[in-house]
């Protein structure tokens, strides 16, 4: 996520911080032979509107306001195909979506470590990137002959914007 959007969500051009996203993920699909349906590229556009993660039920809700589905399964496939396929990532504390802002960047082959910081205040989630070197959790999976293949890397705190409303 850009350093402005990191600690102020209204210090950038949010619709072109949109446009931005999406034009890059529309040539990913393009090079990589994938379609973004209208209903996929409106969950993305749903997503990035938000500078919070955003539940199944409440994108669907949207979907249906805007009547372009009314059942659970429209929202989990647009979901299935944009988190497969790197656009969105789910935030397990909350049971969320969040439109990925690291990795838009990234080649395909190029695949990011995200983090995320989750502000209990306003529930807005912060994705930054870490470090693909070894770590403690890699080198002890290692050790047990284990291969890691996801791994979730949360955290809860407060945003710079709810600590200076306090």
């Amino acid at each position: 996520m850009h350093d402005a959007v990191a600690s102020d969500p209204m210090a950038h051009d949010h619709d072109a911080c949109i446009a931005a996203a999406i034009d890059r993920v529309e040539a990913r699909c393009r090079v990589a032979g994938l379609q973004l349906t209208p209903v996929r590229r409106r969950v993305l556009e749903i997503l990035l509107e938000e500078h919070r993660a955003l539940g199944a039920y409440g994108i669907l809700d949207r979907l249906r306001a805007e009547g372009l589905g009314s059942q659970p399964p429209v929202a989990y496939r647009a979901l299935d195909f944009l988190m497969k396929h790197g656009f969105v990532h789910r935030i397990e504390t909350l049971n969320a979506f969040v439109a990925c802002t690291t990795g838009a960047n990234a080649a395909p082959e190029d695949p990011h470590m995200p983090a995320f910081l989750i502000c209990r205040a306003c529930r807005r989630v912060i994705e930054t990137t870490v470090p693909t070197a070894r770590g403690r959790l890699e080198t002890a999976a290692e050790g047990a002959g284990f291969a890691i293949e996801h791994a979730v890397r949360e955290a809860e705190g407060v945003c710079a914007t709810c600590r200076r409303a306090s």
